[in-house]
């Protein structure tokens, strides 16, 4: 489990592909610090297991469903990725609750300045804008971000000075891809409702009404 709270930026020092794999080789100091083989660290939003560790450098193995749902097949050499450790058992949640197991990816539309703030549009499928909403959270590239304004076609997170000089967003320009995961409790909900596709409840009747609302003080 992560917090969408980057820690260190690393660099991709080398990429061994193979044929529908790769090994990603990352240097890096903050994130080694405590961890061991078998440990997992986020590298751009996705949860990767530590493969072997040397001098300031670490490897992470990516399987092909990985680079097939994520922006991690187009990382080069000298590319810098967002790295977060798990949270440890006794650390704050300085984000939102994050797996690491990106729901896909979207694609920045727009950049643009706003005094202090930078906006980033991002467009993305229905699939994942279903689970979006305004004032909502999200992880971009593993970066925990506040939603503040969401459509049909992408929404839009605003961001601080800070977090574009401890992330690698000050990198992305209009057409880069990020990472996106959204708000896991939403997706569990609609799970436990039985909620289709389209919205819509299976063969089933839901047992919550507006007089259980209102019963239990959410009305």
């Amino acid at each position: 489990m992560f917090t969408g709270i980057v820690e260190e930026q690393g660099v991709i020092s080398n990429i061994a592909t193979g044929k529908n794999s790769a090994t990603l080789f990352i240097k890096c100091k903050k994130v080694l610090e405590g961890t061991k083989v078998g440990d997992s660290i986020a590298v751009n939003g996705v949860c990767l297991t530590v493969t072997t560790m040397g001098k300031g450098e670490y490897t992470a193995d990516i399987m092909h469903e990985t680079l097939n749902r994520s922006s991690l097949g187009q990382l080069k050499k000298g590319d810098y990725v967002n790295l977060e450790r798990a949270m440890a058992a006794d650390g704050r949640f300085g984000g939102h609750i994050v797996s690491g197991h990106i729901d896909g990816t979207g694609s920045i539309s727009d950049i643009y300045e706003d005094d202090n703030a930078v906006w980033y549009t991002i467009k993305a499928s229905k699939d994942i804008l279903r689970y979006i909403v305004e004032k909502g959270s999200i992880t971009i590239d593993g970066i925990s971000l506040t939603v503040a304004y969401v459509d049909e076609q992408s929404f839009k997170v605003s961001t601080i000075p800070h977090t574009r000089k401890e992330t690698n967003l000050s990198e992305k320009k209009a057409g880069s891809t990020v990472n996106l995961e959204c708000d896991i409790i939403g997706k569990y909900v609609e799970k436990l409702m039985g909620f289709s596709d389209n919205g819509y409840l299976e063969g089933k009747k839901s047992n919550i009404t507006e007089k259980l609302l209102a019963e239990n003080g959410f009305i």
